[in-house]
């Protein structure tokens, strides 16, 4: 007969991500997790199976958590353009309301794991191919509006836009200040202009 799980799963996946997004994979030690979570290893690893496969959840549950929240942003957006913005300024709410500085989980992992697991880097391909057609959707729809301009193809703009964001994930890390920060998008949404 299966064993029933008789802890919250949900609130589970909360903890571990947090474990590893304050120490990225390889620091992060099956204890830590534990510690973290209150389920003994026995538990972890039949609910969860490896690290590995802990970690992969994790991922998954921190990007629906994002794609959430780039969904809504794209519903309350004016037109493409404002879109673009509001999408950048998620990412700038993000970076200034948090306290310990650890940047985007996904950003991080690009960084520490991209080419050392194969479910990692197939994972992190998708992950950036789904945002990259994002992107460029809405850089194609913004020159049709006229909001965006022409000098650049719809897949150059969103190449230089996921690189953009990449770039100020990872300097929100170590730069907090609101202003710079802005400064940042504004001269990227400029390029559009």
């Amino acid at each position: 007969m299966p064993r029933v799980e008789t802890f919250n799963k949900e609130l589970v996946l909360k903890q571990a991500t947090a474990v590893f997004h304050d120490k990225g994979y390889n620091a992060t030690s099956m204890q830590d997790l534990v510690d973290a979570t209150g389920l003994n290893r026995s538990s972890l690893y039949n609910s969860f199976g490896s690290k590995l496969d802990l970690y992969m959840e994790c991922l998954k549950s921190y990007q629906d958590g994002y794609m959430l929240k780039i969904s809504e942003v794209l519903q309350k957006a004016e037109n493409s353009l404002n879109a673009i913005e509001l999408i950048f300024d998620l990412y700038l709410q993000d970076t200034i309301n948090d306290p310990d500085d650890r940047g985007c989980m996904l950003t991080n992992c690009k960084s520490e794991m991209a080419h050392h697991e194969a479910c990692i880097t197939k994972f992190l391909n998708r992950n950036q191919e789904t945002f990259l057609a994002l992107l460029e959707d809405l850089v194609a729809k913004g020159q049709r509006e006229g909001g965006v301009n022409d000098n650049r193809t719809p897949k150059e703009y969103a190449l230089y836009l996921f690189s953009s964001i990449q770039g100020f994930r990872t300097i929100g890390i170590l730069i907090s200040n609101k202003n710079d920060l802005q400064s940042v998008i504004n001269t990227t949404i400029q390029t559009l202009i």
